[in-house]
């Protein structure tokens, strides 16, 4: 398949382009200048700018640019920020593939655990409610930004996903090396759901829905298993060989130092699991917390 990727650059983009074209997919970049590559495509989002005739030539886009949501302290100009790079990015994305002539065959779109809020220990498919909160405000709205691109026949598949394990940053690339040195201790009171997914399950992910016609809508991109703070922090510890000495981080703590996103970013509690990959017969690599940061520490 021909296809092209937003966000190339980014924590999945960049390690989900050498995995298609290992595949044997030819994948293309969009970058925000001048295209200087045969495999780059320029666009602006911010302007709304991305030639329909360069998507007529492709099979499938997969968008994941956006703004790191919890890369600063959520200031109302950072969480403007944030909401306003998935509009417009979106829009602009879904309207140059309504325009393509002929279009793509299918636009994979990333989204986010957060539409469903706080689930506490209620496991959640993606039958589940919609729920409160900035995060949840932004997926929603992120997600309909892909409108004009289903209107105008395209498969859309938005990709609710959790925290992404992988040494090389989000959740884990911030506690491995605390972890290594013995100072991991769980964030609040530790019961909260983190619903996770390792880095080789979301590229695979990723392929599975490229090749699923009959997949679209809502996808729940997280493990099977969703794991507590105490858990994720207890295994990771065990995994580099260290003990548990520190006790929980207390939510005040957090809450002085990250801002809002403590609340929804780290003491929210998402038991969220992958009822339309399981049904659609997709197969995780990895099944259990202690899986994933075994395989993320020996990369």
């Amino acid at each position: 398949m021909r296809i092209v990727i937003s966000g190339a650059s980014g924590l999945i983009g960049s390690a989900l382009v050498p995995h298609l074209r290992a595949a044997g997919h030819e994948a293309l970049r969009l970058v925000r200048r001048p295209a200087a590559a045969a495999d780059e495509v320029s666009w602006n989002p911010a302007a709304g700018l991305l030639d329909p005739g360069a998507l007529s030539t492709v099979d499938a886009v997969i968008h994941l640019a956006g703004v790191g949501i919890g890369d600063k302290r959520w200031t109302s100009s950072y969480k403007k920020a944030v909401l306003d790079s998935r509009i417009d990015g979106t829009t602009t994305i879904s309207k140059a593939l309504a325009a393509a002539e002929p279009r793509p065959r299918v636009l994979l779109s990333m989204s986010g655990a957060g539409w469903y809020g706080d689930t506490g220990d209620r496991v959640t498919d993606e039958t589940g409610p919609h729920g409160v909160g900035f995060l949840a405000e932004v997926t929603a709205a992120w997600e309909a930004a892909t409108r004009p691109a289903q209107e105008a026949g395209v498969r859309v598949a938005r990709m609710r996903t959790g925290p992404v394990i992988t040494a090389e940053g989000g959740t884990l690339g911030r506690m491995l090396p605390l972890a290594r040195l013995g100072l991991l201790s769980p964030l609040g009171n530790g019961r909260q759901y983190v619903s996770w997914v390792s880095l080789a399950d979301q590229l695979d992910v990723i392929g599975f829905l490229l090749g699923a016609d009959d997949v679209s809508g809502p996808v729940n991109v997280t493990g099977p298993r969703p794991a507590t703070m105490a858990e994720l922090t207890g295994r990771l510890l065990r995994v580099v060989g260290r003990p548990r000495l520190a006790p929980c981080v207390p939510a005040l703590v957090l809450r002085g130092a990250l801002g809002g996103f403590a609340d929804e970013g780290v003491l929210i509690s998402q038991r969220v699991v992958p009822g339309v990959l399981e049904t659609a017969g997709h197969r995780f690599a990895h099944r259990t917390i202690e899986d994933a940061l075994r395989w993320a520490t020996k990369q």
